[in-house]
Parts: structure tokens; C-alpha cells; sequence
């Protein structure tokens, strides 16, 4: 499995504010981040797999819209996140 507890724990530890932050949007975008980059991954390699498409473009959507509600709260959090992840904008 690619995403075991341990490496869940090590996501919200450096993104979040411990390990038991799951609830922040910093922790939240770095685990959407860290799921759309195995599901491009694997949409590389199975480039025919509609069901892994729809996950993937589902993600990026709440991706989106978890960035535009942090942009929107606080602007400093939001170019923080965005710098530390390597986003685009």
C-alpha cells in the first residue's frame, strides 16, 4: 500500500502543527498533494484507467478549493504552503 500510517504521520507531522493535525489546511493540501502525485504516477503508467482519472480530478479539485479557502482566510499560510509544496501559484 502506498500510504501507510507511518508515512501519513510524517506528512502531518512536517505540514501540520504534530501528528495528530489532520484537520489543518496546510496537513489537508499536503496529503492531497502527496495522493495526486501517486495517481499521476499511476495514470502514466495506465493511461486507460477512467476510474483512476476521476479520483485524480477529483482530487485536484478539493486540492483547489482547500487553496482557495486558505488564500482567502490567510494570504501568508496560503504563499507558505504553496512554496513549500512547489504549487504553481
Amino acid at each position: 500500500m502506498y500510504l501507510t500510517k507511518e508515512k501519513k504521520e510524517e506528512i502531518f507531522a512536517e505540514y501540520g502543527k504534530n501528528t495528530q493535525d489532520t484537520g489543518s489546511a496546510e496537513a489537508q493540501i499536503a496529503m492531497f498533494t502527496y495522493r495526486i502525485q501517486h495517481l499521476t504516477d499511476l495514470m502514466k503508467k495506465n493511461k486507460k484507467d477512467q476510474v483512476s482519472e476521476r479520483a485524480l480530478v477529483g482530487l485536484v479539485g478539493k486540492r483547489r478549493r482547500m487553496l482557495d479557502y486558505l488564500k482567502e482566510k490567510d494570504i501568508e499560510r496560503y504563499r507558505a504552503i504553496v512554496k513549500k509544496l512547489g504549487l504553481r501559484k
